[in-house]
């Protein structure tokens, strides 16, 4: 059966573009906005980078209908049901600069092959992540997504009743700690240093039986699959333990919004209104890009917010009064 043409309700004072959205970013985030656009019949363009944030995980976990599914593969699935929506491309490309010419934006990324090439877009959603900066540990990279992991409502369920340990200082240490002590009765938090800790602190880690290690940390010892197995101090003592949660520091994964002049937030996330939209008109943003809990899931909701509000942007740019 043919496809139905699609329709096109263009004001004369719409630019002509390639497409009507660039999406950069394939992972939850974007996936889920290419196909709210593509059911939305827009001209979308998904510029798919490198591997997702929680490639090294065994598993999403907590994603509706999705639970304990690989990382590679719920993104296969994604991919694979946007086929039936002809209006959207998949292209693996980097990104490398995007400009504003007035009420449209031109882009220009590099292929798969390396080549170089332009397009153009009316709106642009960056879903391009994060990346997590672990601290400088011996073993603490070789272990992420397995025995270092990072977010307790993604993993607690598989450490629960476990040994745990919370790596880190000061409030954040603390505010980790105290959840994690609700998966499990055997918590210790490692400080690797002076721990920071006000009084009041210690104290609330102290009535959950939270013991607190501010002995340096030499290297983290892990098994062949990736748990871990010992902390290891400076002081030589060993502490066995079945996994180590830590809240790193992030960065943004591309350099794209500051490029455009979008206001970040204190802590590096690009700002957004209740529409998605950043403080640059035209720029939208969703997922770990975005300040708020990280989780596939949610960034899968965020994407779909941001492709309602692009399209009923684009309809009332088509639809003027």
């Amino acid at each position: 059966m043919p496809h139905a043409s699609i329709p096109r309700h263009r004001a004369c004072t719409q630019p002509t573009t390639e497409y009507d959205v660039v999406i950069i970013g394939a992972g939850s985030a974007g996936l889920s906005a290419a196909l709210t656009l593509g059911r939305c019949l827009r001209r979308v363009l998904v510029c798919a980078g490198g591997p997702p944030r929680n490639a090294p995980s065994p598993a999403v976990q907590s994603f509706f209908t999705r639970d304990g599914v690989k990382p590679a593969e719920l993104l296969r699935l994604g991919h694979e049901q946007l086929r039936p929506y002809d209006t959207v491309e998949v292209r693996v490309a980097q990104v490398t600069q995007i400009v504003a010419e007035g009420n449209f934006f031109e882009l220009e990324a590099e292929g798969e092959s390396g080549r170089t090439f332009t397009t153009t877009a009316r709106k642009v959603l960056l879903a391009t992540g994060v990346e997590d900066e672990l601290p400088p540990v011996p073993g603490m990279r070789d272990l992420w997504g397995r025995g270092v992991l990072h977010c307790p409502y993604c993993h607690g369920w598989e450490v629960r009743n476990q040994a745990l340990a919370v790596y880190g200082r000061g409030k954040i240490v603390t505010g980790l700690a105290l959840l994690i002590s609700r998966w499990t009765t055997d918590v210790v938090v490692c400080t690797d240093g002076p721990g920071n800790l006000s009084a009041n602190a210690r104290r609330r880690l102290r009535q959950q039986k939270v013991r607190i290690y501010e002995e340096p940390v030499s290297h983290l010892e892990g098994k062949p699959n990736g748990e871990l197995r010992h902390i290891v101090f400076e002081n030589g003592e060993k502490l066995a333990r079945h996994a180590l949660f830590v809240h790193p520091h992030q960065h943004q994964r591309s350099s794209l919004a500051e490029q455009l002049g979008c206001r970040l937030t204190s802590k590096g996330a690009v700002w957004i209104n209740k529409q998605a939209q950043t403080s640059v008109g035209g720029v939208y943003a969703a997922g770990d890009t975005t300040p708020g809990p990280q989780k596939a899931l949610l960034a899968a909701a965020e994407g779909t917010q941001a492709a309602i509000a692009i399209h009923e942007t684009l309809t009332r740019e088509e639809c003027p009064k």
